[in-house]
């Protein structure tokens, strides 16, 4: 089978488990490092599922058998301790620049696991969207929300056509109005809040397009996206909103920027010189 990382295919897959099965993902996830020594029988009783949930759940994922889900699980957490469990905090969290430390590796597993994730071809079929969009609205709720925001306040710098609509009524009548020529970004890393669903579906009955930047690729929300851009970072129950998280959605933003710039290099620089100049008057 391909060499993907278990957690990965975990989370690709999360949406069309039962929800058996999903309680062996949720501890499978955030108890990484005590889940490869156990045997099937405890993991069943840790999980409250019966032992054939869990062989059923490790055939669905495309393995052979627990064994080789719990080798699996043991290839992905190599030389590092398991950051889900809250028992399993490292010893030089306690400083600082131990807290430091730990926060840069975080950030930066979430870039690399972003970048690993991204396909060049879904990149360019965003990008084409943006361009030959009439209106783009960027939405979100809670803190997808602000990553709206920052997606609006980038974009505006090279088109004027970027919008971010913030309160979840205005978006719903902002989507209602929506033509076939508008496009939507939509951030929501679950992919599944009803907001999202009640949102999707008006954007879809109005014939209008949509990305949506989300953690998981099989959710609800994608089902209804053109395009489907897929962040890194994992984040457990108690990680909800977390700064890795938002560090991986705003590299897949810059990737997205910087490509729609690729397309009128010259004219995108004309119109982030003439925004330079008006702002600088701002400044004292």
């Amino acid at each position: 089978m391909p060499l993907v990382n278990v957690f990965e295919r975990i989370n690709s897959e999360y949406y069309q488990l039962t929800s058996a099965e999903k309680k062996v993902a949720d501890y499978a996830v955030i108890h990484q490092q005590q889940t490869q020594f156990m045997s099937i029988s405890e993991l069943a009783e840790e999980a409250g599922v019966a032992e054939a949930t869990i062989s059923r759940f490790c055939k669905r994922l495309g393995y052979k058998g627990y064994s080789a889900f719990k080798l699996a699980i043991a290839n992905a957490t190599a030389g590092r301790m398991d950051r889900g469990d809250p028992d399993a905090c490292p010893p030089e969290e306690d400083s600082v620049e131990g807290v430091c430390s730990a926060a840069y590796r975080a950030d930066s597993e979430a870039l690399t696991q972003t970048m690993d994730l991204i396909q060049p071809d879904t990149v360019r079929r965003a990008a084409d969207m943006i361009v030959s969009a009439g209106r783009v609205l960027c939405m979100g709720q809670g803190g997808s929300m602000i990553m709206a925001q920052e997606c609006a306040h980038l974009f505006t710098t090279i088109q004027c056509n970027f919008t971010a609509v913030v309160d979840s009524h205005l978006q719903a009548i902002a989507a209602s109005q929506l033509t076939p020529k508008d496009l939507v970004i939509y951030f929501s890393y679950s992919g599944s809040t009803k907001e999202l669903i009640n949102n999707v579906r008006i954007i879809r009955d109005r014939r209008a397009r949509l990305i949506l930047i989300t953690r998981f690729p099989k959710s609800p929300g994608a089902a209804y996206a053109d395009v489907v851009l897929q962040c890194g970072s994992r984040e457990g129950p108690l990680q909800g909103g977390s700064v890795p998280a938002r560090i991986a959605q705003l590299y897949l933003l810059d990737v997205l920027f910087h490509e729609v710039c690729r397309r009128d290099r010259e004219g995108n620089l004309a119109r982030q010189e003439m925004v330079a100049e008006v702002l600088s008057g701002k400044h004292i």
